[in-house]
């Protein structure tokens, strides 16, 4: 999706990193990093790795500002495409590696490409996911979490929030359809108690 003239925060960064304005960097560090860190640990499974990770898609941005294009959206989701894409060339490079080593016991390659798809599919979607849950609004962030990790039904999810139960799950569904976007049923099947007819 293209977007309109980017926000005002987003405009004013991207020109402060392309005046070399160290403080902004360290600025974007303090609102992105722990987003970009827990994208690539989500997909590399990797403390170090993602740590490199992290290291690399900042360096990406302090040297090449005006790669990022308002356009396509917001500063936030350029570091997290970057983030993402960094994490892919990491998994790819350590697969190409393994196989490198030589055959496997069988002869074949020790690694199957198909799994790493599968792996990479599966670690891309839960990554989206992450983002997607990491961005929402509080006010839907707070109900799934009450309903999903303290497993409260949509009247005590109201009243924990202390709104209407027709308002509680117009934010259950809101943030489901949010989560949605990530191609991602709730996880093994799970959903929380009582919500077993149509939000």
């Amino acid at each position: 999706m293209v977007y309109g003239a980017p926000p005002r925060w987003d405009r004013r960064m991207q020109q402060r990193l392309a005046g070399g304005e160290a403080a902004a960097l360290g600025e974007l560090y303090d609102r992105f990093a722990a987003l970009v860190h827990s994208q690539a640990h989500r997909m590399l499974d990797d403390e170090a790795a993602a740590d490199i990770v992290t290291r690399e898609v900042f360096t990406h941005v302090w040297e090449n500002p005006d790669a990022y294009d308002p356009r396509l959206g917001s500063m936030r989701s350029w570091v997290a495409r970057l983030a993402h894409r960094r994490s892919v060339e990491r998994l790819r490079s350590a697969e190409r590696d393994g196989c490198d080593s030589g055959p496997g016991e069988d002869g074949d390659a020790p690694h199957d490409t198909a799994d790493l798809d599968e792996r990479l599919r599966r670690a891309t979607a839960a990554a989206r996911a992450d983002y997607i849950a990491a961005t929402l609004p509080e006010p839907l962030r707070a109900a799934l979490e009450l309903a999903y990790i303290q497993r409260r039904d949509y009247r005590q999810t109201a009243a924990d929030l202390g709104v209407t139960e027709m308002e509680a799950r117009r934010r259950l569904r809101l943030g489901l359809q949010l989560l949605a976007t990530a191609n991602l049923a709730p996880v093994d099947g799970f959903s929380p108690p009582g919500y077993g007819r149509a939000l």
